[in-house]
């Protein structure tokens, strides 16, 4: 099977009061097209700065990133950004709904920044298929938080993205919104046949991946498949 994403030696500093912060050290693993894996560890373990660099938000300060073969560090900020539209999807903790647009609107926003035409068909059919579809009209004020993280979910799916990138996904919702969350990124994802990179400290949720990387001080301490692994 294909490789979707390659990392290779990567690290992450920041300069903090004169003193070297070292939040990721010689990190080195490849994903394949298709795939489910999960990034777990304790706070502070440098999994959602690993997230950003996987999904190429953020830089390394050495190393490499290379995203369905094409390698990020090599790009400035437009270039990537432009290969984030084409290729990736997103679900955050936040939600990141744009509050002046609907439900509808925020699911059409990748693909209005990409120029295509005739989207609003596409938007719909994914927000009845997060069981939104009489809730259009609504702004993210007028939504629940369960709500809101499945218009996040159908924007995220929106332009067929090769690769799906979840932080946290259910961390502001309740057990029992978070398991219908769940089950709809699992069968939305099945059915795009989108690779999935969850970072989330919850094991449960973890061990329905494929995969599981666990992460301590900024370092892999496993790499462990799992009972559902392909």
């Amino acid at each position: 099977m294909a490789t979707i994403l390659n990392i290779q030696n990567l690290s992450k500093t920041y300069q903090s009061a004169g003193r070297t912060l070292t939040v990721l050290e010689n990190i080195n693993f490849s994903v394949e097209a298709g795939s489910t894996m999960a990034i777990v560890g304790p706070s502070g373990s440098g999994k959602t700065t690993l997230l950003g660099l996987a999904a190429g938000l953020d830089r390394s300060t050495t190393g490499s990133v290379e995203l369905n073969n094409i390698k990020l560090d090599q790009l400035n900020e437009d270039q990537r950004a432009s290969i984030r539209n084409q290729h990736v999807g997103f679900i955050f903790q936040s939600f990141q709904l744009l509050p002046t647009l609907t439900a509808l609107e925020n699911i059409m926003v990748p693909l209005e920044l990409r120029g295509e035409k005739n989207i609003k068909p596409r938007a719909v059919d994914l927000l009845r298929k997060v069981g939104l579809g009489d809730r259009g009209h609504h702004y993210p004020a007028q939504l629940s938080g369960g709500e809101q993280q499945r218009v996040s979910m159908a924007r995220a799916f929106i332009n067929k993205p090769q690769i799906l990138f979840t932080d946290e996904p259910t961390g502001n919702l309740d057990a029992e919104t978070s398991r219908g969350i769940v089950e709809l990124i699992f069968n939305l994802n099945k059915e795009a046949g989108t690779t999935l990179i969850m970072v989330t400290h919850d094991l449960e949720l973890a061990n329905q991946t494929g995969r599981i990387i666990k992460l301590k001080g900024g370092r892999i301490v496993s790499d462990e498949t799992t009972a559902n692994s392909n």
